[in-house]
């Protein structure tokens, strides 16, 4: 028997790379990695999921597993958004940056 699993990748923004495989049963992740043939530094120190639940190396895979390499974040998501905030103002921004005429505040 063997497993069916793609692994992807995302070496940049707008870039995405993609490998089909199939691996015998009792495959880990660290077998898909290794199968990918792609270089070992594009995954060797990344965090790693499948179908986005942080994995180890050692995880096993299922059938039509999705394994993904992550990109380690360039700006923290939270820090960002406040910056953002800060730049547009509360006003501007947000669920409720569009009124309708009239209306009460937060409708």
């Amino acid at each position: 028997m063997s497993v069916h699993v793609t692994v992807v990748a995302s070496p940049g923004p707008r870039q995405v790379r993609e490998a089909v495989l199939e691996l015998p049963d009792g495959a880990t992740v660290a077998d898909a990695l290794a199968a990918t043939g792609w270089p070992a530094d594009e995954w060797a120190n990344r965090e790693v999921g499948v179908w986005g639940l942080k994995a180890t190396p050692s995880t096993p895979l299922r059938e039509q597993d999705r394994v993904e390499i992550y990109r380690p974040l360039r700006v923290d998501p939270k820090v960002a958004r406040k910056e953002r905030f800060g730049r547009q103002g509360a006003r501007t921004a947000g669920l409720f940056a569009r009124r309708r005429p009239g209306s009460k505040p937060g409708y």
